[in-house]
């Protein structure tokens, strides 16, 4: 492995980078550099890349790059680099060396390992308590303030030299999926002291195996036989777990050099003063800061996902259920539950299609904002929004918490949603004006929850009830109505929903394509403000005139359903066939009308 040490004129100028095998790195002065070396002006925003390929590091300059790189006093595009090899641009110097990290400390060298579990050292005082604070209010400008993670891990390196005194070296280490310790960044107080070597058996066992903090002693020992940590530069290192992303498990490795006696005596706190045990606070408290912060991040990052699935008032309950909200909540794993779905899709849209071949982009634009209409209705009323399927929205109630109200609050959406589209029907060029919906609601068991990685996540619902609530949307052509709901949403609609917020009529027993058991199919109506065309009275009258169709009695159905309004498209439904067979139903009829496709 290789590393990149940078040092300009003055003596604050001064960082290090690993250079990730294999992998080109860009160096500039801009922050979207992956090197970034702000101090100086020669620099291009992105001026070099830097490949690591097995032995040496490839330097190439890159396109627009004005000024030009030194390497051995010579002006250079592209060239091989080995460890000790230096460049130059402008007045900052630039040198490859390599990295080596031991993968264990000699036994008989160790003296001694303390760990220190979570809390323990709360009540310890900082003797220099007012240097330690300012270097702490510098971390949220190393935390946020830089503009690259390579940046920030260097701000942090020179941070913890500054706030551990005793320290002489300080580094930022992870172990990656193969178990194998990768050095991230780190420095030294003296540039000229020599190399720096983390103990692996140190950092495996503060990261990978306890997770906390653990302190390792070393006698000191013969600077040329020395092959780990405990060189005659360091007698003590300890190792402070931060947190575990995507990359694995990531923390600060400090060592420094005392006297051997006293080392674990000053960890300790047996004897003397303890010295260590307020380092390691210092980076124990460094590492909870950036470690919440991380965390906030992540959830941040997962609940920009989660608000176009799940409705503010789940993202609240889940908050107060302490629940840990992200794609790996618990909550949000799939499970068996009973659910209310909505199914909504555009009319319109594929004539629209056709006729819009000169402008795919509008009729786009247009197609995004009628789901959008759609889908904000299912949050607005505490749905979930799962799949969009081309110009349809599915939404479903009832997880991840169960809920009386979700039969309800689905139908109170399917309302809302027609309200919208009536509005904009009315408003003479509005980009809506001639888009239509039809909604199907079911009621019933199924799968719901989120599905894929935490890259790619879609939140869902499986089941039988699905495909019914699209077949009954798929039917609201064939009845000529908006919204149609099944027995068991029509059911709880009639018991529970208030005249003022929705009402509901049968429309009769149908037996659609592919499915061999009947349904009874109900329309859901708005109040009667905004269909005063159609009375209460109109309501009774019809389901007459159904269950007399039903019944077999055709010429009775005739005259109930005969009397509806003409505004009334329902009742075509029934009366078409009622007057196909001259009002006389069939021989052996059995009330189901089966519908001839899907």
């Amino acid at each position: 492995m290789f590393e990149l040490i940078a040092e300009g004129s003055e003596p604050r100028q001064r960082c290090r980078f690993v250079l990730a095998p294999n992998e080109p790195s860009r160096l500039g002065r801009s922050t979207a550099a992956d090197l970034v070396i702000p101090w100086e002006p020669r620099l291009s925003r992105a001026h070099i890349e830097l490949t690591p390929d097995g032995t040496h590091v490839n330097l190439q300059q890159l396109q627009g790059a004005r000024n030009p790189v030194y390497v051995k006093g010579e002006p250079t595009a592209s060239c091989k680099l080995v460890p000790g090899d230096r460049f130059v641009i402008g007045r900052t110097v630039f040198q490859i060396a390599e990295l080596t990290i031991s993968d264990a400390s000699p036994a008989d060298e160790l003296l001694d390992e303390v760990t220190f579990a979570p809390g323990q050292l709360r009540q310890v005082r900082f003797e220099d308590a007012d240097r330690r604070i300012d270097v702490l209010s510098k971390l949220p400008e190393v935390i946020w303030g830089t503009g690259s993670l390579s940046e920030r891990n260097s701000r942090l390196v020179s941070l913890m030299l500054a706030g551990i005194r005793t320290a002489d070296a300080v580094a930022l280490v992870r172990i990656d999926d193969e178990g194998a310790v990768k050095l991230i960044q780190w420095d030294r107080r003296q540039e000229t002291a020599g190399a720096f070597r983390p103990s692996g058996r140190l950092v495996t066992e503060a990261l990978l195996r306890r997770q906390q903090t653990v302190l390792h002693t070393w006698e000191s020992s013969d600077p040329a036989d020395s092959v780990f940590t405990a060189t005659a530069d360091f007698d003590w290192a300890f190792c402070t777990f931060v947190n575990e992303d995507q990359h694995g498990p990531w923390g600060i490795y400090v060592a420094g050099r005392t006297e051997p006696r006293s080392l674990v005596e000053r960890a300790t706190g047996s004897l003397g003063p303890a010295v260590l045990q307020a380092d390691v606070k210092f980076a124990e408290l460094v590492a909870e800061i950036i470690s919440a912060v991380e965390r906030v991040n992540h959830v941040e990052g997962d609940l920009s996902v989660l608000r176009q699935f799940l409705s503010p008032p789940i993202l609240a309950a889940l908050e107060q259920q302490g629940s840990r909200v992200g794609l790996n909540s618990d909550v949000l794993e799939p499970r068996e539950s009973e659910v209310t779905v909505l199914f909504c899709d555009l009319r319109g849209f594929s004539h629209r299609a056709e006729v819009a071949g000169d402008d795919l982009l509008g009729l786009l634009d247009r197609v995004s904002k009628a789901l959008e209409v759609m889908s904000g209705r299912v949050l607005e009323y505490g749905g979930v929004t799962g799949d969009f399927l081309g110009d349809a929205v599915l939404g479903f109630w009832g997880w991840p918490f169960p809920s009386e109200e979700a039969p309800l609050n689905a139908c109170r959406a399917a309302l809302a949603i027609r309200r919208a589209f009536v509005e904009t029907a009315q408003a003479k060029g509005h980009a809506l004006s001639d888009f239509r919906v039809g909604i199907g609601i079911a009621r019933g068991r199924a799968v719901a929850g989120k599905i894929g990685t935490s890259d790619r996540v879609s939140v869902t619902v499986f089941g039988p009830v699905v495909n019914l609530a699209s077949r009954l949307e798929t039917m609201t052509k064939q009845l000529r109505v908006p919204i149609l709901l099944d027995e068991s949403t029509a059911d709880v609609v009639r018991r529970r929903m208030a005249p003022e917020d929705g009402r509901i009529r049968k429309l009769g027993r149908v037996l659609p394509v592919g499915l061999k058991t009947p349904l009874d199919v109900h329309e859901l109506l708005p109040s009667l403000d905004e269909r005063p065309d159609l009375t209460a009275e109109h309501i009774i009258k019809y389901e007459q005139g159904v269950e007399a169709f039903i019944a077999g009695h055709w010429d009775e159905a005739y005259h109930h359903l005969h009397g509806m309004p003409p505004s009334d498209r329902a009742q075509d439904f029934l009366t078409l066939r009622i007057a196909e067979h001259n009002r006389i139903a069939p021989p052996n009829w059995d009330g189901v009308v089966r519908l001839p496709e899907k």
